[in-house]
């Protein structure tokens, strides 16, 4: 029986290496393009690169769910004073999720991107694991993943090097940051959106007013330069309840104990249990060096750190890695 797969694609430099690497493994590729935002000169790069490489391809219209899904909720974390991670939640809601629809309807088993990671099963679970490359590694943004789309993944990228890969195009170019912001600045789209501007009072921690913002969603949380922000001070509260900015020194962004909700953990049991678990949080926050302690809360998990974490902001994927594994990760609702 051939084999098929269906591999998300762009027609960049990573998804057409994907192709290469899975047709010499002897699939046969569907190329699925996931049309976002209406980029029309990416679908005709997609559907080029595609005819090039010799492999069958296919564009799926997903404006709708993105819009509902990744761009509304991005717009609404910034009402709230909150940092988004728009590219883990589409990971989970738009891209892997889609794939898997596509290889059913096709009745294909297998699915793929060019994202460097790997996919390992120990103890009956499956795992994301990180990739051979180091600094492109990309596990972080697959935490959310199923048991169900895990068991499926093949991944091509897995042990690629990023440089060496880079070698064999001419064509260098990437696209970068978040793409529905069309390299517009994320501010500039929130008020395409309708996010008002609206300034208010920057206070210090003891409530006393040290100058005017020009709206909350200009600032994130270890900010030291901005309207209103007092030389030698950091954003350390974001209020969007009382539309303040409560500013302080590096000290005060030291955070030993997180709490996160929204979770997905592969085995429970081995989370709270091991005791070598570290934690990354992406973003502006320096992510703690040493083991961390984790406790159930509610219906999340307390997370309490020797090393502190450096400046985490609510929104934001705490994750977290026993060696290279992925055991899971959840939203960050609160610290101190």
């Amino acid at each position: 029986m051939e084999k098929r797969v269906v591999l998300g694609f762009s027609g960049g430099i990573d998804s057409c290496t994907a192709a290469r690497k899975l047709t010499e493994m002897g699939y046969h590729v569907v190329a699925l393009t996931i049309d976002t935002i209406g980029d029309e000169a990416m679908i005709t790069k997609a559907k080029t690169s595609a005819y090039d490489i010799g492999i069958e391809w296919l564009c799926y219209d997903a404006k709708e769910e993105f819009e509902r899904n990744i761009i509304d909720y991005f717009c609404n974390e910034y009402r709230q004073g909150h940092t988004p991670a728009p590219c883990t939640k589409c990971n989970v809601d738009i891209k892997w999720k889609i794939l898997s629809m596509v290889a059913d309807e096709k009745g294909i088993t297998h699915i793929a991107t060019g994202h460097y990671f790997n996919v390992e099963m120990h103890n009956g679970k499956y795992y994301v694991a990180k990739g051979r490359d180091a600094n492109k590694d990309q596990s972080y943004y697959l935490w959310g993943l199923s048991q169900a789309i895990l068991s499926r993944i093949i991944t091509p990228m897995g042990e690629a090097i990023k440089s060496e890969v880079k070698r064999s195009f001419k064509d260098k170019n990437e696209s970068m940051g978040i793409c529905f912001l069309c390299d517009k600045h994320y501010t500039d789209f929130l008020k395409s959106r309708g996010i008002a501007m609206t300034g208010g009072d920057v206070v210090d921690e003891c409530g006393t007013i040290c100058g005017k913002h020009n709206g909350i969603a200009r600032y994130t949380i270890g900010q030291k330069r901005g309207e209103g922000i007092p030389e030698g001070r950091r954003v350390v509260e974001i209020n969007a309840k009382e539309n303040t900015i409560v500013v302080g020194y590096n000290t005060s962004l030291d955070k030993h104990t997180l709490y996160i909700d929204n979770s997905n953990i592969v085995n429970e049991e081995e989370l709270l249990s091991a005791s070598d678990i570290t934690i990354k949080i992406r973003g502006i926050g320096r992510n703690p060096m040493e083991s961390v302690n984790i406790e159930k809360y509610d219906n999340g998990y307390c997370i309490r750190c020797k090393d502190a974490a450096w400046a985490p902001a609510k929104g934001q994927p705490l994750v977290f890695y026993r060696n290279n594994l992925v055991i899971g990760g959840g939203i960050v609702v609160d610290f101190n």
